[in-house]
């Protein structure tokens, strides 16, 4: 009876599905349930949850009603079977490394990937006997070339943070599912589900930092790791109750579902807004290169099309005159807000080089593809006139008699 809104539309379950008020006192918002401990009606039943034979809850480290309502929204939102939430994006990242990972093991991964993902598989998988492998995962020739009889996982973000390369996530579960054992993993954080659903097209695990868009308020931190229910077991089992602890509080778990309420009406408007930034950015001279998947210039265009609803709201460019053009640039936004994190109603510009991609060294930063001189930026809800025209502002610093941007004619 509470999943009856399973065969409805995408708002329609992340705001109903799971729920039914006359089950809780007739209670609109669903409640908090803030205890880390549950009374069990006989001892008989409490070794039963133990032993994993009865599915209530113990101990809310493992699982909370709370928690177990936002899990079950972003398992049907993605496709999947079952979800574990995290108190991180990085929590659900290292829970699903260490629950699939072993010594001896190989992972491959894309190019370029967030910093701290970057410093997890270096600075700490790689150091307990697991290979890391990068590969240009857009080759898929590559991909195969890759793979040896120690692959145990293909983990990528796409589009990649931050320079948004996209992955054919479909081509890349294909081959990979032509070796058993094989877990495809992909970062499904820039796009949410309601863009892009990778369970759909053939991975076996979508992560997200549900930090970002899925919240959308820049209000909290949270993870969230998407499976099949054996598999989602296994993370909850061991990469959360066993091996990281990164629990989600219950009252975070109720401001996310707050958030999936309105996902759709806000990416709907993150992308719309990105789609004009990006347009009027490629437009103006003092900019060197615009990185945006709406943009037909984008080397990957097709495949955008393809795979994602729409383009997203980030968007990453140069500017002539390299780092110190771009950072002239950013300080002189006045409604853009200098700020990592991503997905936020408020626009938010950062450098990745020297901030959430610092861990990677000038060289890696080049090998993998993120330039000095990058900006990228997290386009907001706010207006497109003011955000256009703080950027005008903005570039006027860096060019003499830079011209007005026009807010280019577009659809997304």
């Amino acid at each position: 009876m509470k999943n009856k809104h399973n065969t409805f539309g995408f708002s329609t379950r992340a705001i109903h599905y799971g729920y039914d008020a006359q089950d809780h006192h007739g209670a609109l918002v669903p409640p908090i349930y803030l205890s880390a401990t549950f009374a069990f009606p006989t001892a008989e039943y409490g070794a039963g949850c133990f032993a994993g034979e009865e599915s209530g809850h113990f101990y809310t480290r493992i699982s909370n009603p709370t928690l177990a309502l936002l899990e079950s929204r972003m398992a049907t939102l993605e496709g999947g079977e079952a979800a574990v939430a995290f108190s991180s994006g990085m929590g659900a990242i290292a829970a699903t490394f260490w629950t699939l990972l072993r010594p001896g093991d190989e992972v491959i991964v894309s190019q370029t990937l967030y910093g701290c993902t970057f410093a997890l598989l270096h600075h700490g998988i790689a150091e307990f006997g697991i290979k890391v492998r990068h590969v240009d995962l857009s080759d898929l020739d590559a991909l195969r070339a890759a793979l040896s009889p120690a692959t145990r996982m293909i983990y990528c973000e796409t589009p990649a943070n931050p320079n948004l390369q996209l992955i054919d996530i479909g081509a890349v579960a294909k081959i990979a599912h032509q070796q058993p054992g094989i877990t495809v993993v992909i970062d499904n954080t820039y796009c949410t589900p309601y863009l892009q659903r990778p369970l759909e097209l053939g991975a076996d695990v979508v992560v997200h930092s549900a930090t970002k868009y899925l919240s959308g308020h820049g209000d909290i931190t949270a993870g969230i790791a998407v499976s099949r229910h054996d598999l989602a077991q296994r993370i909850r089992l061991q990469g959360l109750k066993d091996l990281t602890g990164a629990v989600l509080s219950p009252q975070d778990a109720f401001l996310l579902m707050r958030g999936l309420k309105t996902l759709a009406l806000r990416m709907d408007r993150h992308c719309s807004n990105a789609q004009a930034v990006a347009e009027a950015l490629q437009a103006h001279p003092a900019v060197e290169s615009v990185t945006y998947p709406g943009l037909r210039s984008f080397p990957q265009y097709e495949l955008a099309a393809r795979q994602m609803k729409l383009s997203g709201g980030m968007i990453a460019f140069e500017l002539k005159g390299g780092i110190t053009t771009g950072r002239r640039f950013m300080n002189a936004l006045k409604l853009f807000s200098r700020a990592v994190s991503l997905g936020d109603a408020e626009s938010l510009a950062q450098h990745p080089a020297s901030m959430t991609h610092s861990t990677y060294t000038p060289e890696q930063r080049a090998q993998h593809g993120i330039s000095e001189g990058l900006v990228r930026l997290s386009v907001g809800l706010e207006d497109i006139a003011d955000l256009l025209a703080d950027i005008e502002q903005a570039l006027a610093h860096c060019v003499k008699r830079a011209p007005a941007l026009k807010q280019a004619t577009h659809s997304v």
